[in-house]
């Protein structure tokens, strides 16, 4: 078997390294249950990147010198959360929908989203909404 090279084992490092960062839970998040008993559990978009390189390097003795480096990123970013409400309604609630940032998206559900909270807070207490919200 033939020796490996020395990139070869920087890349394995380096992919190795990244395996453990991957992890079901990073895309499909944990579940999150909320005091009315909905289930809201996040969905986010990951993209990796890696690069590696090296060089072999003449030198006056026989035995050659290897210069190398890698490296990765990661950028993970909340596209989405799945609401499974106690009665068993499931609905996506997307971020950004219509090609604006995940942020853009966040900042547009908050009136709907405190409308929401304030309606099961409402019902925990045992009195009725005030507002209802159309569908």
């Amino acid at each position: 078997m033939a020796e490996q090279h020395p990139i070869n084992g920087l890349m394995d490092t380096s992919m190795e390294k990244i395996r453990e960062l991957v992890d079901v839970n990073t895309i499909i998040g944990d579940p999150i249950t909320s005091p009315d008993g909905t289930i809201i559990i996040p969905v986010s978009k990951v993209s990796f990147g890696f690069v590696a390189g090296g060089s072999d390097l003449p030198t006056k003795t026989p035995k050659e010198v290897f210069a190398g480096g890698s490296g990765a990123g990661i950028t993970i970013n909340p596209q989405a959360f799945i609401v499974v409400q106690r009665d068993g309604d499931v609905k996506m609630l997307e971020l950004g929908a219509g090609g604006g940032s995940a942020i853009e998206g966040i900042i547009g559900g908050v009136p709907d989203l405190i409308s929401k909270i304030k309606a099961i807070f409402s019902k925990d207490n045992g009195e009725e909404s005030e507002e209802k919200t159309e569908e």
